[in-house]
């Protein structure tokens, strides 16, 4: 296969290629991003041939997309979550388009995974999409299903998000591939983001485990060229005719643990051997051994035409470690540098706990920073090369602009009605959760106080009114409350906690690109009275500008109940509704 072309871009944040740089726009969180394609790409693919090859400009998150579409999957899963989502909306479009595959939110990962098992089960292949933190929710699923004989390929993309720019962490998710022992690929660029993703459901079919395919934020939200293949058909449905390898009761648990062991051992083998792990040697080193994880590559090729000499070089794609080549590398050098994006996964392996004859840089020794995105500038810097000046520009420095809630966004009413009536009350908490309304904690409603994971909201207002503290309100996200905040609620309930739940309804995931919220806002009201909410206590308000009044006098009704009560503020947000336009005039 024809390798696109790669180039970085000069200033120093991100490996990107372009077919135009001026085309380049920088947000105010420092994610690079450019304008959607004139040409449809997706049309394109569906008009060439079938045997065509093609070259498109894609976004990471597309090229695993596409990817998974060209293996033959059946079906797809996701729950949104930035910078994992426009990933599955590739899918989504082509499955409007074209019927196929199945492609559906779902209402949290755990369940989209769960899913995907499904499919896997009876033979056909499934991919599921995620954010990192996401992947904490599918935990479950994720680990036990390293056990279980994997039938049709099975593909987890899994986008992190170093430098939280939409995030509440800066995990990194192959340290759960390491936990589940199963295969983890890391595209170094968005070509291998295309060709690991097709490579991943070969491979989990030929291993009988998950493949987790892990993608960075610079990497999923920046566009090169990518060369794509003729697609593969779905497979035939084939199911299993083991129950017992997907039955984890212990007897059978203990001998699929035992198969996975000796998996393993042949995951190694292949990795050794994988076109993904390559070792370079120069005979110009100096001593010096560069392993490279990822999209650091791209930043360790930047920087090396300054550099003047070529050390030898390990980049690794393929997970478990290729130990054979890091022994081969380490035999050579005297120093060996690490670059990799997140934690220091490969490092702390390298360094252990005993002393090494070997010098090993990197994050732990402090020739790259502990804390945010790697970049060619600390690459370079951690290469010996010296720091880039900054160039000064003249007059003054540009305003600080923090986000904020749009304007006309019906959570600002509802927070405006709830700074109002908690005035009442010297000593009160509000605890809040993922979303577009976390903006609530800053000026000018500065109205909630935490922010910890979904669903934490609801399960600590509990647990502050349980200490004694009230008035205690949690306020939730529509989407958030289907995803995690249902569970925390019916505790509530069966405890009949002194507490004040507020679910903003806004028929929108808002945070991510106003994707549709899995429940209609009309079974938001039921869902809540069949959990066993006091229908005297479960109130509907609509979050308007002009309702602000009526909905502070609701909510100090509520907060004086000795008890406790949901309240519903409904009103569609506004990017939502501009979007629903947009597809109402193009006919779809």
């Amino acid at each position: 296969m024809r390798r696109a072309p790669v180039a970085t871009d000069s200033s120093g944040v991100a490996l990107i290629t372009f077919f135009d740089f001026n085309h380049r726009i920088q947000d105010m969180t420092g994610i690079v991003a450019v304008p959607e394609p004139k040409t449809d790409p997706e049309a394109e693919l569906r008009s060439a041939p079938p045997d065509t090859t093609l070259e498109r400009l894609l976004m990471g998150d597309e090229a695993a997309a596409c990817g998974a579409l060209d293996a033959g999957i059946s079906a797809a899963y996701a729950y949104p979550g930035t910078p994992a989502t426009e990933a599955f909306e590739v899918v989504l479009r082509h499955s409007a388009r074209a019927g196929r595959p199945v492609a559906a939110w779902s209402v949290n990962e755990k369940t989209a995974y769960e899913q995907a098992l499904g499919v896997s089960m009876v033979g056909r292949r499934s991919l599921v999409v995620m954010k990192h933190v996401g992947l904490n929710v599918a935990a479950d699923p994720f680990i036990n299903s390293a056990l279980v004989a994997i039938n049709g390929g099975l593909v987890a993309v899994v986008a992190d998000d170093p430098g939280m720019h939409s995030s509440q962490n800066e995990q990194d998710s192959r340290f759960y591939a390491d936990f589940a022992r199963i295969l983890c690929l890391e595209p170094r660029d968005h070509q291998e983001a295309y060709e690991m993703s097709r490579a991943a459901f070969d491979l989990s079919e030929r291993f009988q485990i998950p493949v987790l395919l892990r993608l960075v934020t610079r990497l999923a939200h920046s566009r090169s060229a990518v060369v794509t293949l003729p697609g593969e058909p779905e497979r035939p449905i084939a199911k299993t005719t083991d129950p017992k390898s997907w039955t984890l009761l212990p007897a059978n648990a203990r001998g699929l643990w035992r198969r996975l062991v000796e998996v393993n051992r042949e995951l190694r083998e292949w990795s050794e051997g994988c076109s993904f792990n390559r070792l370079e040697w120069s005979d110009d080193d100096r001593g010096l051994g560069v392993i490279t994880t990822g999209i650091a590559a791209g930043y360790y090729q930047q920087n090396l035409p300054e550099l003047g000499f070529q050390p030898s070089h390990l980049h690794i794609g393929a997970y478990p470690l290729p130990q054979a080549k890091l022994r081969q590398l380490a035999a050579r050098v005297g120093c060996i540098l690490v670059l990799e994006e997140g934690y220091p996964y490969l490092e702390e392996r390298l360094r252990g706990i005993l002393p090494t004859p070997v010098e090993v840089r990197g994050t732990l020794s402090g020739h790259l920073p502990e804390t945010g995105e790697l970049t060619p500038e600390a690459v370079g810097i951690a290469l010996g090369l010296a720091s880039r000046p900054g160039i000064a520009l003249a007059g003054e420095p540009p305003p600080h602009r923090p986000p904020q809630l749009c304007q006309g966004c019906p959570h600002r009413d509802t927070y405006a009605a709830l700074v109002e009536a908690l005035r009442d009350y010297p000593q009160s908490i509000v605890n809040a959760d993922i979303g577009c309304y976390t903006l609530g904690a800053l000026p000018p409603y500065s109205a909630i106080e935490s922010c910890v994971c979904m669903g934490a909201g609801v399960g600590m207002a509990k647990g502050a009114s349980d200490a004694g503290l009230r008035p205690a309100v949690a306020v939730i996200g529509d989407s958030t409350f289907l995803h995690s905040g249902i569970t925390p609620l019916i505790d509530a309930v069966k405890a009949g906690t002194d507490m004040t739940l507020i679910i903003l309804d806004n028929a929108a995931v808002g945070m991510t690109g106003a994707q549709d919220t899995v429940l209609p806002s009309t079974r938001l009201e039921p869902l809540v009275l069949g959990l066993g909410v006091d229908p005297e206590h479960c109130r509907v308000l609509d979050a308007h500008p002009r309702r602000v009044p009526e909905m502070t006098e609701a909510l100090k009704q509520e907060l004086a109940h000795p008890g406790l009560s949901v309240v519903i503020a409904v009103r569609e947000c506004i990017e939502h509704a501009r979007l629903e336009k947009a597809r109402a005039r193009r006919g779809r």
